[in-house]
């Protein structure tokens, strides 16, 4: 299965999160029931309220079926395929942490109406261009084979498809701006990585801050954060570390998330100042 690890840029957990079989079992039994009741998966994935390509994705075991899904389909499927899919979904094999959360959070962000990244450790995975995402996981620790290499940078840019996608999505990112001065890969994938945001930051949906090195206010010392807003407007948090990380779900939790969230955007430099400071930056290199 390919596998994207989270927004950031860190670890893989060495390719460990591969197509296991639970998951193959459960879009198996998905597909068999859907077929049954004489759906098309674009008929399903409305009736269900998600997208073809997000249900078509848990067919094929590319994607972790949000935990809802047994209960939706009953309403579309019958009391059978409530029984037969909540037995499924116990048996899903959660392997180590960041994989199992990870196929959660990339189906949030598919079906997500606004997806907010704050980073203070790599470039936002959406928005890592190829030379930044190879140099990334040729760094991991333990080393990646070149086909786990490969495999990771094929999953992330992939992944990336959203951005285009998603036109009616409000994307917003907020990045320090020592993540960029690092210049992880030299010189040339800085290069790379400034000209893809200054590109990416033209659309009408996509707003990039730059927190500035120096900034006496600032929320954001616990750590990176994604939100995303669900087509039924509730916010679904994210958050990763050393090989752990975890899904935000609580609202008094989520509600700290927001705020911090919200005042980090007033605090960094607004989207025109950022774009300024790229172009400097992009000129010292």
């Amino acid at each position: 299965m390919r596998t994207d690890h989270g927004g950031g840029g860190g670890g893989t957990n060495g390719g460990e999160a591969e197509l296991s079989d639970s998951l193959r079992t459960f879009g198996v039994v998905l597909k068999a029931l859907r077929e049954e009741s004489g759906l098309t998966q674009e008929e399903f994935a409305r009736r269900v309220r998600y997208s073809a390509a997000y249900v078509a994705k848990i067919e094929q075991g590319k994607r972790f079926p949000p935990a809802d899904l047994p209960a939706r389909a009953e309403e579309v499927l019958g009391p059978v395929a409530l029984k037969v899919l909540t037995a499924a979904a116990k048996s899903l094999t959660r392997r180590a942490g960041l994989a199992s959360w990870f196929r959660q959070w990339a189906g949030v962000e598919e079906e997500a109406l606004s997806l907010y990244a704050y980073e203070c450790r790599a470039v936002p995975g959406l928005l890592q261009p190829e030379g930044y995402v190879r140099a990334v996981f040729e760094r991991n620790l333990p080393p990646l084979s070149q086909e786990q290499v490969e495999r990771q940078v094929c999953a992330r840019l992939e992944r990336q498809d959203l951005l285009a996608t998603r036109p009616n999505t409000a994307f917003s990112f907020v990045i320090e701006q020592g993540i960029l001065e690092r210049r992880v890969g030299g010189s040339t994938v800085a290069r790379e990585v400034i000209d893809h945001l200054l590109h990416v930051g033209q659309r009408h949906n996509i707003e990039i801050q730059v927190m500035p090195l120096r900034q006496e206010d600032h929320c954001g010392v616990e750590g990176q954060m994604y939100l995303a807003e669900t087509p039924s407007h509730q916010w679904i948090g994210y958050t990763e570390g050393q090989r752990s990380s975890n899904l935000i779900t609580a609202p008094n939790d989520l509600s700290v998330l927001l705020q911090r969230y919200g005042t980090l955007r007033s605090q960094a430099l607004d989207c025109r100042a950022t774009a300024s400071l790229l172009k400097r930056m992009r000129g010292a290199l």
